[in-house]
């Protein structure tokens, strides 16, 4: 038995207990369950874990001939599963409330990833509409022992579900709801069962809404927003892969604001002289080039996916095959408020996806694409696309679990953060409309950074920062801050504050994982010299696999 072996055990496990898994991974096709939300069934997962964590551990200790693709494997396997467990036995299942990736969220994306093209497709469809109250009653059994345990989200979060669920429902207009327009180009011989069973979903989403609403926001009331450090670190750990100095990282933070923030008001400069960055942004807001309507901003975006295809192909990185398989698509309504990816199944029958929230469900919004332009980078190609896809495409020579649940967040953000950078560096983002929303952008993770940290730890703001030095961080000062220095409308701004709020030590890994991309670059072009090749370390770099950030560094060093 090798470290490989048993990782690929684990998830031949996971996604035979777990379907949401089983969906995203593109086997198993036929399948109909829906997954077990209830404590003990969240439970389930957390013994496989500990059961192939015993697995590794009763290895005999490796030598100095072992196959260095099998110490990886093991390493990774052990970080990530150590890291899982800290997590579940720290009761964070039990107030999993929030405005994204809680199972309710997960539960509705598993009915994007089925296939739909054929009536026989629609048939797991149907069965899984038919389980989804059953679901959401396992998720709500889960969340009320978390207050019987006191483990509950803030009051917030329950609220801002519930809004979201609303949304879901129909909204307040009393639309059909996101499960009806789903099912609605199902083959008609079908529909009569499919349109009752999105009813009954639907009304087991409001179901949940109302409990939120009179039984867990009252009960979560006076639930600080603040995790704390401890409760912090480990969250961190999760998303991260190492084992932070979180006071380090705050101060570096710092120092990254007021660089790139220099480097805005320069390029502030660019767009309209003598123009500070808010008036360089309220002047292409207004004048800028925009697209109108959701179907037009969908295929310019996907224009862009394209070109970058076609231009960096050959030149810094081989992109070919199912690699080029990459679609732009609007979100769903109800999704938080930052475009987001979804990766391809291991058999690419599902191509990888960029999605596009509309900021106010307006299929007629008019999209302002300079800031768009260095986000598409960023989630498609040479993004989480190239990525994640590339991954999928070594899966044979790395490991399954390396290339799927093994994925660590600030590795792949990292990655994405730093194919931004990497356009910018190729002379992709030279317009000054372009290069001031790729340092937005840029400025948006530092912030991160900032207020994430700042708010779970409750630190004060740096003597020499120019917004309330002095300060403790609070929600309120949060919001001010990331408005007046990243320039964000009101409805994305107050989605990110929620979204550091209920995930904490995950928006730390941008910039995070972009610092260790970079410096393992350095690192590789100092020891190579003359001989250093940026398309050939690309390419290893992305047949690696996951790393944490512990290990990250290093192993992009030797490449």
């Amino acid at each position: 038995m090798t470290p490989r072996q048993i990782a690929d055990d684990y998830v031949d496990q996971v996604a035979a207990y777990d379907p949401l898994i089983s969906t995203w991974l593109g086997v198993a096709p036929d399948d109909d369950r829906l997954p077990d939300l209830t404590p003990d069934g969240v439970d389930v997962g957390a013994a496989l874990a500990r059961q192939a964590l015993a697995r590794l551990d009763a290895l005999p200790a490796p030598d100095r001939e072992a196959d260095p693709a099998e110490l990886t494997c093991a390493r990774l396997l052990r970080e990530r599963l150590t890291a899982e467990l800290r997590v579940h036995e720290a009761g964070e299942h039990f107030r999993a409330v929030r405005n994204m990736h809680t199972p309710v969220h997960q539960l509705r994306s598993l009915f994007t990833m089925m296939p739909t093209a054929t009536e026989e497709d629609w048939v797991p469809v149907l069965g899984r509409l038919r389980k989804l109250p059953a679901a959401l009653d396992g998720y709500r059994s889960t969340l009320a022992e978390g207050i019987a345990r006191k483990l509950l989200a803030a009051p917030r979060h329950a609220e801002v579900l519930g809004e979201q669920l609303t949304t879901w429902t129909g909204g307040p207009a009393g639309g059909p709801g996101w499960f009806a327009d789903f099912v609605a180009p199902a083959p008609q011989r079908l529909r009569p069962e499919l349109d009752a069973a999105a009813a009954e979903a639907t009304a087991a989403l409001a179901g949940l809404r109302d409990w939120l609403r009179d039984t867990y926001r009252p009960a979560a009331e006076g639930t600080p927003d603040a995790v704390g450090r401890e409760r912090y670190l480990v969250m961190a750990r999760q998303y991260t892969g190492a084992d932070l100095d979180l006071d380090e990282t705050y101060a570096w933070a710092w120092e990254e604001f007021h660089r790139v923030w220099a480097e805005l008001r320069t390029e502030a400069g660019r767009v309209l002289p003598d123009a500070t960055v808010q008036q360089a942004r309220a002047h292409l807001d207004e004048h800028g080039h925009t697209v109108q309507g959701a179907e037009r901003i969908r295929a310019w975006l996907q224009g862009i996916l394209e070109e970058a295809i076609e231009a960096l192909d050959g030149s810094h990185f081989d992109i070919t095959g199912p690699l080029r398989q990459v679609e732009t698509r609007i979100a769903p309504p109800g999704s938080a408020a930052s475009p987001y990816y979804s990766s391809p199944s291991l058999d690419f029958s599902r191509p990888g996806r960029t999605f596009l929230p509309l900021a106010n469900g307006d299929a007629e919004e008019r999209f302002r694409t300079w800031r768009l332009v260095s986000t598409w980078y960023h989630e498609g190609v040479p993004g989480h696309h190239l990525q994640l896809a590339s991954w999928a495409a070594a899966a044979g020579q790395l490991s399954r679990y390396q290339v799927t649940l093994g994925k660590i967040s600030a590795n792949v953000e990292g990655w994405a953060l730093y194919a931004e950078r990497l356009m910018e560096e190729l002379g992709f983002l030279t317009d000054p409309a372009r290069r001031l929303g790729y340092l937005g952008k840029q400025m948006m993770r530092i912030v991160r950074v900032i207020i994430d940290i700042g708010l779970h730890l409750e630190s004060t703001i740096p003597a020499a920062s120019p917004f309330h030095p002095g300060e403790r961080w609070t929600p309120e000062l949060a919001t001010a801050f990331m408005g007046e220095y990243v320039g964000l409308r009101s409805a994305h701004l107050n989605s990110e504050i929620i979204r550091y709020l209920g995930r904490p030590g995950q928006a730390i890994g941008y910039k995070l994982g972009e610092r260790a991309w970079l410096a393992g670059r350095e690192a590789a072009r100092r020891r190579q010299g003359a001989d250093f090749d940026l398309k050939r370390w690309h390419m290893r770099a992305l047949r690696q696999g996951s790393l944490g950030l512990d290990d990250l560094e290093s192993a992009l060093a030797v490449l």
